[in-house]
């Protein structure tokens, strides 16, 4: 059975740990690599998007990280349960123009008996930056 550690329960610890995997995986802008921390049925809503399971998941980081160019993104824990955490986080961006974004937001993340996340919904506000005003380089 597929599992993705550390499991729920979570702890500070180990939330704060699937927290920085999380991190880890998107910074790698691998969408393939990502995909694997969630559930083969797993629900998001991102913005305005629902996207549904992991090949859906591929395709839309795929499409993502063709817009959004020099990618950067940083998590903090803002809290968890027993299978849920829920975090704030801050990305920055170039467009294919050359323009730069910085991207805030919330996610709440919950997670089946294996680790894997069922769930992601993200609320995400952008930003437009100077490049001199970028904070993740």
């Amino acid at each position: 059975m597929e599992q993705k550690h550390p499991l729920p329960p979570f702890t500070l610890e180990t939330a704060k740990q699937k927290i920085q995997l999380a991190e880890d995986a998107w910074n790698s802008q691998d969408p393939e690599k990502v995909s694997k921390a969630y559930t083969i049925d797993s629900e998001w809503r991102n913005r305005d998007t629902f996207v549904n399971g992991r090949e859906e998941i591929v395709r839309f980081l795929q499409n993502k990280w063709e817009k959004e160019l020099n990618y950067k993104l940083k998590k903090e824990y803002w809290a968890h349960t027993e299978n849920r955490i829920a975090v704030r986080f801050e990305y920055e961006y170039q467009t294919k123009e050359g323009n730069w974004f910085r991207a805030y937001g919330n996610e709440n993340w919950e997670f089946d008996e294996n680790g894997l996340m069922a769930k992601r919904y993200t609320s995400i506000n952008d930003l437009a930056i100077k490049d001199e005003d970028r904070k993740l380089k």
